[in-house]
C-alpha cells in the first residue's frame, strides 16, 4: 500500500508530465563524485534564488538509471519556465535550474547522454582524498544494506571480481543496472582522473568545474564564489554552509592497507593537477 509521501512524488510526476515542455533543463549539473560533498554543496546553491533545484527531489538519476523513462519524465522534476522568468525579470539576469547525481561521473553512458540532450550544460565535480572516499562509500553502502562484507579490507579484494564485465554490460544493454558498478566501486570511483579524460571529450574543459571538497569544507566562501563565477551567476550574499550526509568512518585503514592505496592513487592524483590548478590537497 502506498504511504502519502509516494502518493503525492506520483502525483507530481504525473502532473509534471503533463506540463514537461512548459519547464526548464538544467544548465548545469552536480556530476560527483560519490562521498564527496556533492549534498553539501547542493544544499548551499539551493538557497540562491537564481538557482532552481528539482521539484521533487535532489537526485533525479536521469543520465545513468532512469534514461529509458524519455526527456519528458527528466523535464517533469524542473520548475516552469514562467516562475523563472519571473525570477530573471525581478534580478535582471536568467535564472538557471540544476540538478544533483553523483553517478553521472562515473557512469560510462552519462557523459554522452547528457552532452547529447543538454548541449552547452556545464558540469561541477568534487574530488576527495580517494582513500577516504573509498572508506566512506564502504560505511555508507553497509548502513545503507548494499555492502554485505563488513571487512573494508575484503571488500576492496573483491571489488575487481564484483566489477568484471560491468562497464561492457552497460554499454552494451544501455537501461541495464549493475549493483556492484554502483554500490562496491571503492577504488573505480576513486580514479577521477579516468572519469574526467571521458567527461572532456564529451562535454568539453572549458565546461567542467572540478573542486577539491577538502578546500570546500576549510574555505566554503572561495569555493562558492568560484561557483557562481563559473556559472555567470550574480553574488547575492552567502548561503549557511553545513555539511550533510557525513559518515563517521568506523575506523583508522591499516597502516599498511593505507600506504597500499595511497601509492594506487598517486599516477592518478597527479593527473588532477591540470583540472585543480594545483597538487591535491590530500597530496601536500
Amino acid at each position: 500500500m502506498r504511504t502519502m509521501k509516494e502518493s503525492v512524488l506520483s502525483l507530481s510526476r504525473t502532473t509534471g508530465r503533463f506540463t514537461s515542455g512548459a519547464r526548464v533543463l538544467p544548465s548545469f549539473l552536480l556530476a560527483g563524485g560519490q562521498r564527496c560533498g556533492t549534498t553539501s554543496l547542493y544544499r548551499a546553491l539551493a538557497q540562491h534564488p537564481l538557482l532552481l533545484k528539482p521539484v521533487l527531489h535532489k537526485g533525479v538519476h536521469y543520465f545513468d538509471v532512469a534514461y529509458g523513462r524519455g526527456s519528458a519524465w527528466y523535464q517533469a522534476h524542473f520548475p516552469l519556465r514562467v516562475s523563472a522568468a519571473l525570477l530573471a525579470h525581478r534580478y535582471g539576469t536568467r535564472a538557471q535550474a540544476f540538478e544533483s547525481s553523483p553517478y553521472y561521473l562515473f557512469h560510462p553512458l552519462a557523459g554522452e547522454r547528457i552532452a547529447a540532450d543538454l548541449p552547452g550544460v556545464k558540469l561541477v565535480v568534487l574530488v576527495r582524498d580517494p582513500v577516504e572516499r573509498a572508506c566512506s562509500a564502504h560505511a555508507h553502502e553497509l548502513a545503507r544494506g548494499f555492502e554485505t562484507e563488513s571487512h573494508f579490507e575484503y571488500a576492496i579484494e573483491l571489488e575487481a571480481g564484483r566489477l568484471a564485465g560491468a562497464e561492457e554490460l552497460l554499454r552494451e544493454e544501455p537501461h541495464a543496472l549493475h549493483h556492484s558498478h554502483r554500490h562496491h566501486a571503492y577504488l573505480a570511483r576513486g580514479r577521477y582522473a579516468d572519469q574526467l579524460d571521458r567527461v572532456e571529450a564529451m562535454i568539453g574543459r572549458e565546461r567542467v568545474l572540478v573542486l577539491d571538497s577538502h578546500r570546500f569544507f576549510a574555505e566554503p566562501e572561495a569555493v562558492y564564489d568560484r561557483v557562481l563565477e563559473f556559472l555567470g551567476v550574480p553574488h547575492l550574499g552567502y548561503p549557511v554552509f553545513e555539511r550533510h550526509n557525513g559518515r563517521p568512518l568506523p575506523r583508522q585503514v591499516p597502516e599498511v592497507l593505507g600506504k597500499a592505496l595511497r601509492d594506487h592513487f598517486e599516477a592518478y592524483d597527479a593527473r588532477l593537477v591540470r583540472w585543480l590548478g594545483g597538487e591535491p590537497s590530500w597530496r601536500r
